[in-house]
């Protein structure tokens, strides 16, 4: 399954030149990115104020580290004060809300604008079976939900929220599992089935998150497994491919010829990746090759072949391109628009994180694409490392943050607000 080491197709080398020249000829993009009037127009000015003070201590690295080191102490301490300050700040910038009920006013504000919500049951790290079948009878009910609002066509979910990191390690290891790991291995797949099967048959969709390389062998089997499942005449399931990983491109193109090998379609979720200082860490400290590709253009351009082979293939391939990279999403844009494809094909998707990149979404929304936002909800306790996350993975002057805070800054002038 693996093409690395073998000559590039030439119509591979065809998209890459396809790719090059619509980086060299697009002068007036199909979508403005820059136009803050529509990236802020569902905010009020009080709630603009607001996320550019958030942003503006977001771009303090020191800042970000003390308050999440507080932020799980006081959790871990059970302060009310502490889970209170955090509800009234950062929660409701990258959050939906603690249940489904409470994420109703943000999918539905949304909907107003033309975007889609994808429901995110928060909660990781957890280690128990208890912990396990609760979090797939959550995502039984997000399906529920899902089947009775038109605005939200897909949830998300993480095989570890579900099974034991552990367990998928040694899996991928080549460890002989013990009786009651291969119980557990089994238990784990009926959770994933039951969330699949419940998706098809309620007519929503399941992203499947892309996690750590040393787990994610295991994930990819199982997902393809329900996609083989699924998949036969629409696509309920989709897999995600970290493109940063130098071997995801040829990993995408051989799912796809399996896909056609086997009779089933796939569902493909490109983001460039989430785990690079721990991946680089991990290959140093054991002694392997490193998987991420050595720099950002290497990510870049392994990232928009991926988007253009999708593109390219799209009556095949339901794919969904979640990033906050402005140009790979103008690329897709553009590549649309130049197939005269239409825009709303469930097929050709964007995607981004709720809170963040507004830029991206409303446009190209306004301009009539197919995009969602990423609505994580959960209780506060629950969804710490993941608000922990979005505010450290960027808090630096060059990082995403910084941007958020310029656009807002933007708009804050346009609108003339002191």
């Amino acid at each position: 399954m693996n093409r690395i080491g073998k000559p590039v197709p030439v119509w591979l080398q065809k998209l890459d030149a396809l790719i090059k020249k619509v980086y060299a000829t697009t002068t007036q993009p199909i979508v403005d990115f820059s136009d803050t009037s529509i990236a802020f127009e569902s905010r009020s000015d009080a709630e603009l104020r607001k996320v550019y003070y958030l942003f503006r201590l977001m771009n303090y690295p020191w800042l970000v580290k003390l308050g999440s080191a507080l932020a799980m102490w006081g959790i871990k301490m059970h302060l009310p004060l502490i889970e209170q300050f955090i509800l009234r700040t950062i929660f409701p910038q990258f959050v939906g809300g603690r249940t489904l009920l409470e994420c109703v006013p943000t999918i539905e504000k949304l909907w107003q604008y033309g975007i889609f919500s994808v429901l995110d049951y928060g909660v990781e790290g957890k280690t128990s079976e208890a912990d396990f079948n609760h979090t797939m009878n959550e995502n039984l009910r997000a399906l529920e939900f899902a089947a009775r609002q038109k605005s939200v066509p897909v949830i998300s979910t993480k095989i570890t929220g579900m099974g034991r990191f552990e367990l998928l390690a040694n899996m991928q290891a080549g460890k002989e599992l013990t009786a009651a790991e291969q119980q557990e291995w089994e238990n784990v797949r009926k959770r994933v089935d039951s969330i699949c099967h419940a998706a098809a048959r309620l007519g929503v969709k399941v992203f499947i998150d892309a996690e750590e390389s040393w787990i994610q062998d295991p994930i990819d089997e199982l997902v393809h497994e329900m996609m083989g499942r699924y998949n036969k005449e629409r696509v309920v399931v989709y897999n995600t491919y970290q493109m940063y990983r130098r071997d995801r491109l040829e990993f995408l193109i051989a799912s796809h010829e399996r896909a056609q090998r086997e009779g089933w379609m796939l569902g493909a979720k490109l983001v460039r990746g989430a785990y690079m200082e721990k991946e680089r860490a991990r290959a140093r400290k054991m002694g392997y090759a490193d998987p991420i590709h050595p720099n950002k253009e290497a990510t870049d351009k392994a990232y928009d072949m991926g988007i253009a082979y999708c593109v390219e293939h799209y009556e095949e391939i339901a794919s969904v391109n979640a990033s906050h990279n402005a140009k790979s999403a103008l690329l897709q844009a553009e590549l649309i628009a130049r197939r005269n494809l239409p825009r709303r094909h469930p097929h050709l998707n964007f995607c981004q994180l709720y809170g963040m990149s507004d830029h991206i979404t409303f446009n190209l929304a306004k301009a009539g694409f197919n995009v969602a936002k990423y609505v994580p909800y959960g209780a506060v306790r629950d969804v710490i490392p993941y608000l922990i996350r979005r505010a450290q993975e960027n808090a630096s002057v060059t990082g995403d943050m910084s941007r958020e805070l310029s656009l807002v800054v933007k708009e804050i002038h346009r609108r003339g607000i002191v």
